[in-house]
């Protein structure tokens, strides 16, 4: 018998963040989140998510045994702003046993039901800028700081619940040595004549912040067409700030402004953390802290985290003076290896962004939804 049970409590909260390390335990591939940071995220009192959305947390059990988990979550600008009516469901783990997340599954609709909402989708966090989908090609393929992993088992599970694809993504990689700078380098020249722009080059992480209130602006406002889109709050961005910055690389930032020193375009890559993440198991103290800061210096793979460009700015040939600069600091480090994030496998005008790198798809995932 299978019972389900919110999360009530600071010990009940743990175990919900703690499952999945038992669960992915014997995986090469799956890679741990930081547990601390894992429960910030989930804390009302320091996420300012919360204001414009909230969340249940539930644990499902077989006798004493977890055997499952998932989030509840409904982002009220999603549903009264935008008129969406979702019922997001996140955080969503389980054993090979449909009764479990059946019974986990059953409790997101029935939250939603009571919402009046129309349809559950997920596996999704709170906004754009959270892990999203359930994979369903590349197992044997590390994963990495930004993305969820899970067995492979799955996606039958999500189908045995009625669920059908929603939104697909797909995740890409290519060696460094595909890239060739004639493609870039000569016409970003002329791109920052033409309209009078520069690069701005970053050495500590102090220079980024002047500019990260406007890289949040331009992140959204290029981003708004896509249909995953959720605007997120100014306290969000405070938030976003203070919790990633510490891992970017201030080389690995590039932004790109006018005449006026307006930012109109920006792209964020950070060096693997994944094998870091792996060695850290989830704490950052007594030891964890050496191992990103070794990533941080010594990796020699990349993960493409954000790019954004102002509308008016796009097919301008602006995103050559980014890559023009991206590959200059590649160089430098003798990177290997670039990875990119989960991009909507519909948004043809990023996939177009890196047709001269002849990218290979490791990796596709997507997220499912139901009606109620």
């Amino acid at each position: 018998m299978i019972t389900i049970k919110e999360v009530t409590s600071k010990k009940d909260l743990k175990a919900f963040v703690k499952f999945p390390f038992k669960l992915y335990h014997d995986s090469p591939y799956w890679v741990p989140p930081i547990i601390s940071q894992e429960l910030k995220t989930f804390n009302k009192e320091q996420n300012p998510v919360f204001k414009d959305a909230e969340a249940r947390f539930f644990l499902a059990y077989k006798g004493k045994d977890i055997v499952g988990r998932v989030s509840a979550i409904i982002n009220w600008i999603e549903v009264k702003q935008q008129g969406i009516k979702k019922m997001r469901f996140g955080w969503f783990d389980f054993i090979d046993d449909k009764t479990v997340s059946q019974a986990l599954l059953d409790k997101i609709t029935e939250i939603g039901i009571f919402n009046n909402l129309e349809f559950i989708e997920g596996p999704v966090g709170f906004s754009n800028l959270d892990k999203v989908g359930v994979m369903t090609e590349g197992f044997d393929h590390i994963g990495t700081m930004i993305t969820w992993y899970n067995h492979p088992y799955y996606q039958a599970h999500y189908e045995a619940y009625g669920l059908q694809v929603s939104k697909k993504y797909v995740e890409n990689k290519f060696p460094f040595s595909n890239i060739n700078p004639e493609n870039f380098n000569k016409i970003q020249d002329l791109i920052k004549r033409r309209y009078k722009l520069k690069a701005l080059d970053f050495k500590t992480t102090k220079d980024i912040m002047a500019y990260a209130d406007e890289m949040f602006d331009v992140f959204e406002t290029s981003h708004a067409k896509l249909s995953s889109f959720v605007a997120i709050n100014p306290e969000q961005k405070a938030y976003f700030k203070k919790k990633f910055l510490p891992f970017l690389n201030p080389e690995y930032v590039k932004f790109v402004v006018d005449e006026n020193d307006k930012l109109i375009a920006f792209a964020i890559v950070t060096p693997s953390f994944a094998e870091a993440l792996q060695k850290m198991k989830g704490k950052l103290f007594p030891f964890g802290f050496r191992h990103i800061m070794h990533a941080k210096k010594h990796s020699k793979s990349v993960t493409f985290y954000l790019i954004g460009v102002l509308p008016e700015y796009q097919n301008k040939g602006v995103t050559a003076i980014i890559f023009n600069e991206f590959y200059n600091e590649f160089e430098k480090k003798g990177v290997e290896q670039c990875i990119r994030g989960p991009e909507l496998a519909d948004n043809t005008a990023i996939h177009q962004l890196w047709k001269h790198f002849n990218p290979t798809v490791h990796k596709r995932r997507c997220t499912m939804s139901k009606p109620i």
